[in-house]
């Protein structure tokens, strides 16, 4: 039971695998395979992609809550949640992209995807010389954030593929937008809390 936690971890990996790869495939960048698929196949490919995107996303709670609750936490668990976490984000963003022009996305996406990787190499830099950055409450309610804006932009971006009502999709597009605007400002503003210790500690 206790290798539970780093299983679902590596789960969430695997279906940000799968997630991109069949965004990637709809959206016919994968030679051989996207040659001529028929709309349903398109269609059913991004449909699997968000549910992949959603129960990866879902994994990410119960990994650290198990954790806690069966005292399993580990070295293992501990390097392997960030990177599970920035591999579905990262993979989402770029997927999302690849589905076509989405201009109310472009620049929000890109902000997460440099801070992430900036704040990765934080991490690197500052562990060589023995700073730690721990994860800040925003940090957590960022990732939440992230996650809930990306499962709702996946099913605008892949709209013709679930059976909702036409009328719906202006006000849903609105409410994806602005949510994924208000997780690329606290994305921001996270880094910038991250940049702040890490200069503080090496200051120091």
């Amino acid at each position: 039971m206790k290798s539970l936690p780093n299983i679902l971890t590596s789960l969430r990996l695997v279906l940000a695998l799968f997630m991109f790869l069949a965004l990637a495939a709809a959206a016919g960048a994968i030679p051989v395979i996207s040659d001529d698929l028929p709309p349903e196949t398109q269609f059913a490919l991004e449909r699997w992609a968000v549910y992949a995107f959603v129960i990866a996303a879902v994994t990410d709670f119960f990994d650290g809550w198990l954790a806690r609750r069966l005292n399993a936490t580990s070295v293992w668990g501990a390097i392997l949640d960030p990177i599970g976490d920035k591999v579905l984000v990262c993979g989402a963003v770029l997927g999302l992209l690849a589905l076509g022009p989405q201009p109310m996305v472009v620049v929000p996406a890109g902000l997460i995807l440099f801070r992430e990787f900036t704040v990765s190499a934080l991490r690197e830099v500052g562990a060589g010389r023995g700073v730690k950055l721990p994860v800040t409450l925003l940090a957590k309610w960022k990732t939440t954030l992230q996650l809930t804006a990306l499962a709702l932009e996946l099913v605008v971006a892949s709209w013709g593929a679930f059976s909702f009502p036409a009328e719906w999709q202006v006000g849903f597009a609105l409410f994806a937008h602005g949510l994924f605007w208000l997780a690329a400002v606290v994305t921001l503003i996270t880094g910038a809390q991250y940049w702040e210790q890490t200069r503080k500690a090496l200051g120091a």
